[in-house]
């Protein structure tokens, strides 16, 4: 009988960390700034860096439990390991909230962009084309995905040097507030501590990708040590750029109710400090900080969709497959594509007001397991060990709680209305809980 096929062990710390920026992508500080810049007025670095201080307390945790869970699945495996099957399921289908939509979401801005940069080509042949390749190129496996993610990634930082660079130019030549080096954009007498926290709430979106990385658990190379750094090192190198660069904008462009478009608000500064050369560069970091993070996100959905398949919780023979080929889950990865041709049918506001409702009970989940797993099962309770799985996870918890009831109404009906679908789901699983989820082959 011939053995069946397994993701292999091929991932290193600088590839794993690669993919988890890329996910991230560097670029979307641009993507957002003119609506962080209206929500928090004008303290867009220090709404940033609260959802760092949050989002480093929660990839702590995320640490903590890969230690414990080396396997693809993420936070749908925590919870079901450390309180139980059935919030497992549930959390994990929150997880499906975020990851099957981000890539569709991703696919659309990137479409958006060309459309308005090449006008005549319909938005719809952009987002085909998007789908397509991403899908083609993670078919082929996940070394040759890190690989052309690590090209990306190089351009998109490049892209964000040169645009610090001309920044700090155009300062010195007196253009915005006319110095490099200012409290004004992180603090002032007209910070309004509600708005921040607001614009945070609205922030943490660019940190998903962090906790991507766990599942590609079965992938890495001794994920119980490679992964916690991995997850470190990405939240805070992402974080910090997000806080320089969007502190250079501030500086820049202080007058953010001038906006003529919030949407592209940093496109225009682009056009203000570099004129149409640095324009197309911005526009180019752009599409290719979209399709770096599209490969990614699919990469993530399709992973995540395997370990629910090889649960049971999802049909196995489907989700649950790996090609003997190219050793990834083949069909997810095109359903995942599948999916994403919603997008043509959607605009960017209505796709993403699902995504951090689930990335915000995710978040969430994960301390919380940190808790039960180590404090309460573990009974690691005296000594530091009270710092360490109880007053950090709950801090975390703290944070992820606030910035999740700081989300738009739309974003909390729709979620709630996808956690609804979830438990029907689950009562028809479990027979109306007469009988557990399938628990997590370990082997």
């Amino acid at each position: 009988m011939a053995e069946e096929a397994k993701l292999k062990r091929t991932l290193t710390l600088y590839q794993v960390v690669l993919f988890g920026l890329a996910y991230m992508t560097p670029m979307i500080v641009f993507g957002t700034y003119g609506v962080l810049a209206e929500t928090t007025n004008g303290f867009v670095p220090t709404a940033y860096a609260v959802a760092l201080i949050a989002m480093l307390f929660t990839a702590y945790s995320y640490g903590r439990m890969v230690k414990a869970f080396p396997v693809s699945g993420s936070a749908y495996t925590y919870t079901r390991k450390s309180i139980g099957p059935e919030l497992g399921f549930m959390v994990g289908w929150a997880v499906l909230l975020d990851y099957f939509f981000l890539p569709m979401v991703i696919w659309l801005i990137g479409g958006a962009y060309l459309n308005a940069a090449f006008p005549v080509v319909p938005s719809w042949v952009w987002i085909v084309s998007f789908i397509l390749v991403t899908t083609v190129i993670n078919l082929i496996g996940i070394n040759v995905t890190t690989n052309v993610n690590l090209v990306m990634m190089v351009f998109q930082l490049l892209v964000l040097a040169i645009f610090i660079i001309m920044s700090i130019v155009s300062l010195l030549q007196g253009m915005g507030t006319g110095t490099i080096f200012s409290i004004d954009p992180l603090l002032s007498s007209d910070l309004n501590i509600l708005s921040v926290v607001a614009g945070a709430s609205v922030a943490a979106y660019s940190f998903l990708g962090f906790d991507a990385i766990t599942t590609l658990s079965e992938e890495t190379i001794n994920p119980k040590k490679t992964l916690p750094k991995a997850i470190f090192l990405i939240t805070a190198i992402g974080g910090l750029i997000f806080v320089i660069t969007s502190y250079f904008l501030d500086l820049v462009y202080p007058n953010f109710s001038e906006f003529p478009n919030t949407d592209t608000a940093a496109y225009e500064i682009a056009l203000e400090i570099g004129g149409n050369i640095l324009g197309a560069i911005f526009l180019a970091g752009l599409i290719i900080a979209q399709f770096a993070s599209g490969l990614s996100a699919q990469t993530s959905a399709a992973r995540l969709l395997y370990a629910m398949g090889r649960d049971g919780v999802l049909p196995k023979k489907i989700f649950g497959f790996v090609s003997s080929t190219t050793k990834t889950p083949a069909f997810n990865l095109i359903m995942v594509g599948i999916i994403g041709l919603v997008a043509l049918t959607m605009d960017v506001a209505t796709s993403t007001s699902f995504i951090n409702f689930g990335a915000f009970i995710t978040f969430t989940m994960v301390n919380v397991s940190v808790i039960a797993y180590y404090f309460v099962k573990g009974q690691k309770r005296s000594g530091k060990n009270i710092i360490l799985y109880l007053i950090l996870p709950l801090i975390g918890v703290g944070f992820d709680i606030g910035l999740f009831v700081n989300l738009s109404s739309n974003a909390l009906i729709l979620g709630s209305i996808w956690v609804v679908i979830g438990f029907v789901y689950l009562l028809y699983l479990t027979k109306f809980f007469k009988q557990r989820p399938p628990d997590l082959d370990m082997g």
